[in-house]
């Protein structure tokens, strides 16, 4: 795996795990774009369009890394960006970090917990799955190496009732954040988590870009 060469080439994320299509793309000195479409079933459809006519004026060829949003979230969607990043870094032969969908929201919560210094670092997230179930994490910050936000709860499904039993049983303080939507917006928080990644030395060939469904889409 060749490593990242960060300056002057650059990242690009790509999040597709709801309604959402969001993109960004940066070289952490002088160029930082990002976007969100509510494309909502279109999404399939016109994915490549997007991405193609965001990415101008740079090329495929400037790019070092990408960073995707490996769920959880849209079942479909997810996967359909999983593989076009995994599609694109095969190409190109350059890294992708798969981040969870709740990592790139919480290190936006981050941000704004930086800001309100009496709020709690701990963030608890949830957001709805299918069939009456939550996809709950538990991230904090990292503060052993600039890795951004790290898990403490681990992705998982639970029912409501567990999630509450576990909030309960919590240790320690924290700041609790209900996903409605917005997904898409937190493009941004994907590059920066990769940048982060791949500074410190992290390589992820794409054959280790794996979605995270946490549910199957049908009921077994």
């Amino acid at each position: 795996m060749p490593s990242i060469p960060f300056q002057p080439s650059y990242g690009l994320a790509i999040h597709t795990s709801s309604p959402d299509l969001g993109l960004a793309i940066s070289n952490f000195q002088d160029v930082k774009r990002c976007q969100s479409w509510a494309l909502g079933r279109d999404l399939s459809t016109h994915l490549h369009q997007y991405l193609s006519d965001f990415i101008q004026p740079q090329t495929w060829s400037d790019l070092a890394w990408i960073a995707v949003a490996k769920g959880p979230g849209s079942f479909t969607g997810t996967r359909i960006g999983v593989v076009t990043a995994r599609t694109l870094a095969q190409q190109l032969k350059i890294p992708v970090f798969a981040i969870s969908s709740l990592a790139a929201i919480a290190e936006k919560e981050q941000f704004y917990l930086i800001q309100n210094p009496d709020k709690n670092s701990v963030i608890a997230l949830e957001m709805r799955a299918q069939r009456g179930q939550l996809f709950v994490a538990i991230y904090g910050k990292n503060r052993e190496a600039n890795l951004g936000v790290v898990p403490l709860l681990t992705d998982r499904v639970m029912s409501p009732q567990q999630w509450e039993q576990t909030l309960a049983s919590w240790d320690n303080p924290y700041h609790r954040v209900q996903i409605e939507s917005g997904l898409g917006e937190t493009a941004i928080q994907l590059l920066e988590l990769g940048y982060l990644y791949g500074k410190s030395g992290k390589q992820s060939h794409w054959s280790e870009a794996i979605p995270y469904y946490g549910q199957h889409p049908v009921k077994l």
